[in-house]
């Protein structure tokens, strides 16, 4: 899919509602693949959460501030989308995921997960997606496993076996309602 923007590409993991546009989505979670410098699309009423999976990294500089640096050892990054955003990259392009909710209806978190502390609970009318960045994990689904980036989508009630400690790195993002 096309950025709002028209600068780039990005691979829609999850949406909601379902088949909704770049402008009617509740929530969105999709990764993109930045290769060159450049201003980030605005998305009025969203919150954006913004984590660089591979790269050397990108400088971000949001709302005229000082820029932050993120690569894939830093922590993911929340900011508001309707915010003036440019992106500088360090050396090279960049992987990231990039997760949005619509301010005032719904709500999102991403963390790092590496097996040894527990999975966020998924809230009511939510879900909580894992995604795999190194290592394998089980999928939840019987003996099937997940390779780096590949995800599973819990729902509320679902159960999932986590990874022994020190066997995966992997991000996990909950989204809920307001």
């Amino acid at each position: 899919m096309p950025w709002k923007n028209g600068g780039g590409e990005t691979t829609e993991i999850l949406a909601h509602p379902a088949g909704a546009g770049l402008d009617a989505f509740d929530w969105r979670i999709s990764m993109a693949r930045v290769a060159a410098d450049g201003p980030f699309s605005a998305f009025p009423g969203i919150d954006r959460t913004l984590t660089v999976l591979d790269g050397a990294g990108l400088d971000l500089a949001i709302g005229g501030a000082a820029p932050v640096r993120l690569d894939p050892a830093s922590g993911p990054l929340s900011f508001p989308a309707d915010s003036p955003c440019h992106g500088r990259l360090v050396a090279g392009p960049v992987t990231d995921l990039n997760v949005m909710t619509r301010r005032g209806r719904f709500f999102h978190a991403v963390t790092r997960f590496d097996g040894t502390d527990g999975l966020p609970e998924v809230p009511a009318g939510g879900i909580v997606l894992v995604l795999c960045l190194a290592g394998r994990m089980p999928s939840g689904s019987g003996d099937a496993m997940l390779g780096p980036r590949d995800a599973v989508v819990l729902a509320p009630g679902d159960t999932w076996r986590p990874p022994a400690p020190d066997v995966v790195a992997a991000l996990a993002v909950v989204v809920g309602p307001a």
